[in-house]
């Protein structure tokens, strides 16, 4: 599970997927603040990118970027908020939202985690690095991810998972940076965002099966909420 939760099995990844085009179009719009055009923008490049791998519709792509750049004559406006708190059995979770109304956010908030522990700012922070975080896969045989780690300047990286994918982690202000590096190193970039690596997870192996899965269920039903856009979770593994 390590830094980030995600959603297990084939008719939760489908599902995930469509929920992913709406938490992109959100980031879209957010990053698309600061400017329109992705080369001089480079959050909004990040997230274009990401969106492009993923197959969203062109039309989908390009008027996010028109409403979040204020072209189209709406008012669009999202705010970035926290949650921190733990899931059962103590595992620290930090949620977070882009929402439109955070008068409708944080109640629902506190609703899903009545099966946890919804703590104050700052309560379960402590707990985790701030990161940039680089999902990528090789684009050839025989890709080094710690050489590639080491020459494009990222700080650490976490061994491939079941589907081949590497994590490298940056320093919040190298992530551009190191996401233009990877691709000559024999990687290429799936996603690249900033967010929460846990210092100290919790061992999964001291969790019984059961309990296990009232994490799982937790972490399901805080996803599934539409504020929200990332969940970090304290969970090794």
């Amino acid at each position: 599970m390590g830094a980030q939760w995600k959603a297990k099995g084939k008719a939760q990844a489908a599902d995930a997927r469509g929920k992913l085009f709406g938490k992109l179009v959100k980031e879209i719009m957010v990053a698309a603040r600061n400017g329109a055009d992705p080369a001089a923008n480079s959050r909004l490049r990040l997230v274009v990118e990401q969106a492009r791998k993923v197959s969203m519709p062109k039309e989908t792509l390009e008027r996010a970027i028109k409403r979040g750049a204020g072209l189209t004559g709406e008012a669009v406006h999202f705010e970035h908020v926290m949650y921190e708190g733990f899931a059962p059995h103590q595992v620290p979770v930090m949620v977070e939202c882009l929402t439109d109304n955070v008068n409708r956010t944080a109640p629902e908030m506190r609703v899903l985690f009545r099966k946890g522990q919804l703590g104050t700012s700052g309560s379960v922070a402590w707990d985790f690095d701030h990161v940039g975080m680089i999902e990528a896969e090789p684009a050839a045989a025989g890709a080094d991810a710690e050489l590639a780690a080491i020459e494009a300047g990222a700080q650490d990286f976490e061994a491939a998972d079941d589907e081949g994918v590497t994590l490298f982690l940056t320093d919040p202000t190298d992530l551009d940076l190191v996401s233009r590096a990877l691709p000559a190193q024999g990687f290429t970039v799936l996603s690249a965002k900033l967010g929460y690596k846990p210092k100290n997870p919790v061992n999964p192996a001291n969790l019984s099966a059961e309990h296990l899965e009232e994490v799982e269920a937790f972490l399901a039903a805080i996803d599934s909420n539409d504020d929200v856009q990332n969940v970090f979770v304290g969970l090794a593994g």
